[in-house]
C-alpha cells in the first residue's frame, strides 16, 4: 500500500488510504415512478436511497452522470438511457436532445454542485427534482492525520470543504481532484492537478505518476 496517498471519498479504492469524509443520511419522500419517462442519477448514493423503494424505478431508463454510475445502475438491475462524461453540466446537452414532452425525475442530494436541472427547466424541459439524501462531514475526516508530503485525492466539493473545516493544505502536499467542479472548492493559490478522466481510477493513476 502506498501509505502517503489519501483518498477522501465515500467509496474506498484498493491500494490507498481511504478516508470516508462524508456521512450520508437518506430520505424517503413519496415517489410515483409511473409519472415519469426517465430517471436522472448523478451519484451512486441515489442507488442506496432507492433500496428504500419498490422496484418500479427499474421500469425507467436512467440518464447517468458517468460510466461508473451507469455500471452501478445496471448492477442494481436498472437500464441505461445514456451516460454523460462525468460532469452534471454536460447532462444539459443530452437532455436537450430529447422531446420536451418527456418527463424526467432527478433524484439528488440536498446540495448539488451543478444547476443543470434548473437550466433545462428554464428551457422548457419537464424535470422534477426529489431530494433522497444529504451529506455532512464525518468524524473520520475530523481526526485524520496526513503527512506534509502526502498526496490527497478529493472526489467532490464536499470532501474538500469537510477537510478544510479542520485542516489546512501544505505547500508540500500534492492535491488531486476528480474534475473541474471539485477544483472550484480548492482555495485560491493552492496548487492542484485534475484527473485525466472524472473517475476514481484516473485520480489514483494521476496520484501514482
Amino acid at each position: 500500500m502506498q501509505k502517503n496517498i489519501y483518498l477522501f471519498s465515500l467509496t474506498p479504492y484498493k491500494g490507498v488510504n481511504h478516508i470516508n469524509s462524508l456521512h450520508v443520511s437518506f430520505f424517503t419522500p413519496k415517489i410515483n415512478f409511473k409519472n415519469y419517462d426517465y430517471l436522472i442519477i448523478t451519484s451512486k448514493q441515489v442507488l442506496e436511497a432507492l433500496k428504500n423503494y419498490d422496484e418500479s424505478w427499474k421500469d425507467l431508463a436512467v440518464l447517468a452522470v458517468a460510466k461508473p454510475t451507469a455500471e452501478a445502475v445496471k448492477k442494481a438491475g436498472g437500464t441505461i438511457l445514456e451516460y454523460g462524461s462525468g460532469y452534471g453540466d454536460n447532462l444539459s446537452a443530452i437532455i436537450a436532445s430529447y422531446d420536451k414532452e418527456k418527463r424526467w425525475l432527478y433524484l439528488r442530494a440536498k446540495e448539488v454542485a451543478s444547476d443543470f436541472a434548473l437550466t433545462c427547466k428554464q428551457n422548457g424541459y419537464k424535470i422534477d427534482e426529489v431530494i433522497v439524501y444529504e451529506t455532512s462531514c464525518s468524524k473520520e475526516c475530523l481526526h485524520v492525520r496526513v503527512e506534509d508530503d502526502a498526496t490527497l485525492i478529493f472526489t467532490s466539493p464536499s470532501s474538500v470543504e469537510c477537510f478544510l473545516k479542520h485542516h489546512d493544505f501544505k505547500e508540500t502536499q500534492n492535491i488531486i481532484v476528480i474534475g473541474t467542479t471539485t477544483a472550484r472548492a480548492i482555495p485560491h493559490g493552492v496548487s492542484y492537478k485534475i484527473a485525466s478522466q472524472p473517475t476514481m481510477q484516473s485520480c489514483i493513476q494521476k496520484a501514482q505518476e
